[in-house]
Parts: C-alpha cells; sequence; structure tokens
C-alpha cells in the first residue's frame, strides 16, 4: 500500500509564500511520478505541477509556471511545492498524487492520494 501526508498549508496574505510537503511510504513502481493538485469549493480538481522520482522531469500549470517549482527529496522520501505570489482564487485543498506510469497533468492517471492540505488566500 501507498501513504501519501500532506502538510505545510496554511492562512497567508495574497503575495506570500508557501511550501508544501508530501511524504511517501509503502510501495512504489519504477518511473513513477508525483504530482501535485489543488481543488476549489464547487470546483474540479486542477493540475499544479508533476516531478518523476528520478531525473528529474517536471511540468507544470500555465496558471502557475512562474510561480510555483515542485522538488523532491529521495532520501527523505518527500515531494515539495514551492508557492510564490500567491493569489486569493489559488485558494484551494493541495493534494498530492502517484502516478505509476510516470507524470502527466491529468487527474485520471493518478492511482493514490493523500488527504490534503488546505491553502487559505486572504486578499
Amino acid at each position: 500500500q501507498v501513504q501519501l501526508v500532506e502538510s505545510g498549508g496554511g492562512l497567508v496574505q495574497a503575495g506570500d509564500s508557501l511550501r508544501l510537503s508530501c511524504t511517501v511510504s509503502g510501495r512504489t513502481f519504477r518511473n513513477y511520478g508525483m504530482g501535485w493538485f489543488r481543488q476549489a469549493p464547487g470546483k474540479e480538481r486542477e493540475f499544479v505541477a508533476a516531478i518523476t522520482w528520478s531525473g528529474p522531469w517536471t511540468t507544470y500549470a500555465d496558471s502557475v509556471k512562474s510561480r510555483f517549482t515542485i522538488s523532491r527529496d529521495n532520501v527523505k522520501n518527500t515531494v515539495y511545492l514551492q508557492m510564490n505570489s500567491l493569489k486569493p482564487e489559488e485558494t484551494a485543498v493541495y493534494y498530492c498524487a502517484v502516478n505509476q506510469a510516470g507524470i502527466s497533468s491529468y487527474v485520471r492517471d493518478y492511482n493514490y492520494w493523500g488527504q490534503g492540505t488546505q491553502v487559505t488566500v486572504s486578499s
């Protein structure tokens, strides 16, 4: 079983920065990828960023490409999402997830999900 635990969410002001963490344990797969997604109330889950466990290769949503950075630490089994210049409309629950086949921007490609961490950006 694969377990993912997100942390680092909280309440920040618009323009502030925040770093999320996702610690992974249990069985993983060769060439698997890790993704960050977010979901606001009443909206569908939205892709944010993804990274391969080895490499690393990364991809980002256009809306965050110049402001967010995804990274990983293999020793700590942890993936990070550094979020800069946060906007109020980015208030959401942020989830990390495992893609057994690599990385993609689609929810349907991810097999395991964490419980989410709340990020609230005030005006």
